[in-house]
């Protein structure tokens, strides 16, 4: 039978959660100890010797939880993710060890989409109208007829196809999976990715953490006279090879974080815009997030 009185023994936040304030306090609620630290640990012995003889532990997007950690915290029970969580290769823990060890690891999914989606529209329409000092070709442009790829058609590429055929965009698509549906709904045609690069305009990259698909091959199919954008959470891209690309004519990059792109190396280039800040850390994005770290760390206690 389900106990809604069971807490965690001891949970611990080897980072700073990022979450809104109060939500902090609601996870303590869910613990007999809580200790939550401000700082990020350097190293894999120091992540094991914060969460000790803890059987839950909390995490942002910016620590490791390691098999190595794993295996040297033998009362852990539990994992939350205060951010996003995918898939096993793109997590910043151990995901196919924690199954091992029968460790229970959550996360959350599309809280920040919705945010992602209105940078989209803001970052294009100015570049392309010149309402943010530069513009992408001699005459203001209208999102209308443009030819826009979207890479990586999952919930968050779908939002932006969604958005972009209410402007009117001439849309196409790359992905691990074909989605019938949304070309049917959407007019959004299927392209092999380098066939993709040489038909459209601007491509927009939604892919997973840690998936890599834009070489030195992908640019040169992409070709000069172009825009690049990033609202992955990482790079897609080998950093090298998106710095060589923007030295051709008229090509631009952007994208809603400085992660995203790679470093200091590639924002500072005149025809690079990156935020300061992710798209998908608004207010109500982290609102959703906070409903949802605290709604796993209950249900797990609850099962």
């Amino acid at each position: 039978m389900n106990d809604p009185t069971r807490k965690f023994r001891k949970l611990v936040a080897i980072e700073a959660t990022r979450l809104l304030p109060g939500w902090d306090a609601q996870l303590g609620e869910l613990a007999d100890e809580a200790i939550f630290f401000d700082d990020i640990p350097q190293t894999s012995a120091e992540v094991a010797e914060r969460i000790g003889d803890a059987d839950g532990a909390l995490l942002s997007y910016t620590a490791q939880i390691d098999g190595e950690v794993l295996r040297a915290c033998p009362n852990l029970r539990y994992v939350g993710m205060c951010c996003s969580l995918y898939a096993p290769e793109s997590a910043n823990v151990d995901i196919l060890t924690a199954q091992e060890l029968g460790i229970v690891v959550s996360g959350a999914r599309d809280y920040g989409d919705i945010g992602v989606k209105e940078y989209v529209i803001h970052a294009l329409v100015g570049l392309l109208q010149g309402r943010g000092g530069q513009m992408w070709r001699e005459e203001p442009m209208e999102l209308t007829n443009l030819k826009i790829g979207v890479v990586g058609m999952g919930t968050l590429g779908e939002l932006i196809a969604r958005t972009l055929r209410f402007f009117d965009a001439s849309l196409s698509y790359y992905s691990r999976t074909r989605k019938p549906a949304v070309e049917e709904e959407l007019s959004c045609n299927y392209l092999p990715l380098h066939e993709l690069l040489g038909e459209v305009d601007i491509v927009i990259s939604c892919l997973n953490k840690n998936v890599i698909l834009f070489g030195a091959d992908e640019f040169a199919a992409f070709g000069p006279r172009k825009i690049f954008m990033n609202v992955s959470i990482a790079p897609s891209h080998e950093i090298a090879a998106l710095q060589d690309w923007l030295g051709l004519p008229g090509t631009y990059a952007l994208s809603d974080s400085l992660a995203a792109l790679g470093g200091p190396e590639i924002a500072e280039l005149p025809n690079v815009s990156a935020g300061t800040r992710s798209a998908g850390l608004t207010f109500l994005a982290k609102q959703r997030l906070g409903e949802i770290v605290v709604e796993n760390a209950k249900r797990f206690l609850t099962d």
